[in-house]
């Protein structure tokens, strides 16, 4: 029996939508498979330059320009840091413990630019979307796929829904794109929870909010914001939409949330009012969504590949959000597993040693940013010495642009793991009482 389509995507996210777009630019016959109708509302809406090589290679970067996003050139961290926190021999700390960085500051390979975007996840996810159609990619929206069938040997059956109807799409192999769903994930019960960053987020947009009052910088407004609030493991990030509407989220442990015994929005602003600045900005605004909650944030799967099957994006594995990682994942792991795809189907074979070179690249890159963000939660307001600091700033912008696919280990990395361990090991460390309490541990879940 002939297959449907050399590959099928379960998703059109923006993982699902630039593999689909890869694939079909490569002559493949490729079906993606997505649940919802788009535009559809999302968050994860700030990006790294990481992102800009491939919207460039799949032909969509000019679609995104011509979307007028705001432009992201840099990130910004405040704190409301009182304490007389000791320099230890620091530098740069001239104006309390927070911090800015300029994209610009860096030259990134493949990065034609200094900066990249924050945009709707509802536009820039239906651009994509659209852009894999017109590459040549099968786009089939409201399609639930319920069920992956492996048993055949010549093909791989997807049991799907679309509206009242079913239908069996067929392929030669399926590559999982379906974020925090994770269809196969479940199926195949390879999911593991996270036993450290069981976060949980409340967000809305704004409409109104003066950023320049939240900004050290009036020039630096339109970063993205990471606003440490005076409780343990809580921030709150504030995201340019357009000129007047700006994301704002507060991300917490989950556990948190099931012991104040509130709603959603009382939740949301009792945290807030932690940072009277950022409550008394925001009391003055036109909130223009309803609260909404993400959970399940974090999570690894124990197999991103295997014979006719590959993972990639949210469905393989999530950290945080803390970084803005979750969409330059999603790209890059697109960006990597295509190349093995394309060559398994030149070959005829589509068995898991066809995907080695993805699933090393992938563990790698997201090994490193999980540790970056355990060891950032464990520095807490301490990270922003790092930022500051000339002979660490520039190792801590490469993470930070999201350039973690190269086979070097990022130097910051290893200089903020040592300044913890050393931290850690000497309660007498002058330090030590400003330390985050969030460890991950030796058993946490390895990817």
């Amino acid at each position: 029996m002939t297959a449907d389509y050399d590959v099928a995507v379960i998703g059109g996210g923006p993982a699902g939508s630039t593999m689909g777009s890869y694939l079909a630019r490569a002559g493949l016959r490729v079906c993606v498979l997505e649940s919802e109708t788009f535009p559809r509302e999302h968050v994860g809406e700030s990006l790294v330059p990481a992102t800009t090589p491939v919207l460039a290679e799949i032909g969509a970067l000019p679609k995104i320009d011509e979307a007028n996003f705001p432009k992201k050139y840099g990130a910004s961290w405040t704190s409301a840091e009182a304490r007389d926190i000791p320099l230890l021999g620091y530098g740069g700390l001239n104006h309390g413990w927070t911090a800015d960085v300029q994209f610009v500051e860096r030259d990134q390979p493949g990065v034609d630019r200094d900066y990249t975007f924050h945009v709707d996840r509802g536009r820039f996810d239906s651009i994509l979307l659209a852009h894999a159609a017109e590459q040549g990619a099968t786009v089939i929206n409201g399609a639930r796929v319920r069920q992956v069938d492996f048993s055949d040997p010549e093909l791989v059956r997807l049991s799907c829904r679309v509206g009242p109807a079913e239908i069996d799409v067929t392929a030669k192999m399926v590559v999982d794109a379906s974020g925090r769903q994770t269809v196969l994930g479940r199926q195949l019960k390879v999911k593991v929870a996270d036993p450290v960053f069981d976060q949980y987020a409340v967000h809305t947009w704004f409409e109104g909010l003066d950023r320049r009052q939240l900004a050290g910088d009036v020039q630096q407004a339109d970063h993205i914001f990471v606003h440490f609030l005076p409780v343990e493991n809580t921030w709150v990030w504030q995201i340019p939409i357009t000129d007047d509407i700006t994301s704002i989220g507060v991300v917490t442990q989950k556990a948190r949330f099931r012991e104040a015994a509130t709603d959603r929005a009382g939740f949301f602003w009792d945290l807030v009012g932690s940072r009277p600045d950022l409550h008394d900005a925001l009391r003055g605004c036109r909130q223009t969504r309803p609260f909404k909650a993400e959970g399940d944030y974090s999570y690894a799967m124990k197999q991103i590949c295997g014979d006719r099957f590959v993972l990639i994006g949210d469905a393989a594995r999530f950290v945080d959000p803390i970084f803005s990682s979750g969409v330059s994942v999603a790209l890059n792991s697109a960006r990597l597993a295509s190349k093995d795809i394309i060559a398994a189907h030149k070959a005829g074979d589509y068995g898991r040693a066809r995907f080695a070179t993805y699933e090393s690249k992938l563990r790698r890159a997201v090994r490193y940013w999980y540790e970056f963000i355990s060891v950032y939660y464990r520095l807490n307001v301490l990270f922003t010495a790092f930022v500051q600091d000339p002979e660490y700033r520039t190792g801590v912008l490469k993470m930070l642009q999201g350039d973690v696919y190269d086979d070097e280990e990022p130097k910051a990395l290893c200089a903020m793991r040592e300044v913890v361990e050393a931290v850690e090991n000497n309660p007498e460390h002058l330090w030590h009482p400003y330390l985050g309490t969030l460890r991950a541990p030796a058993s946490a879940p390895v990817f």
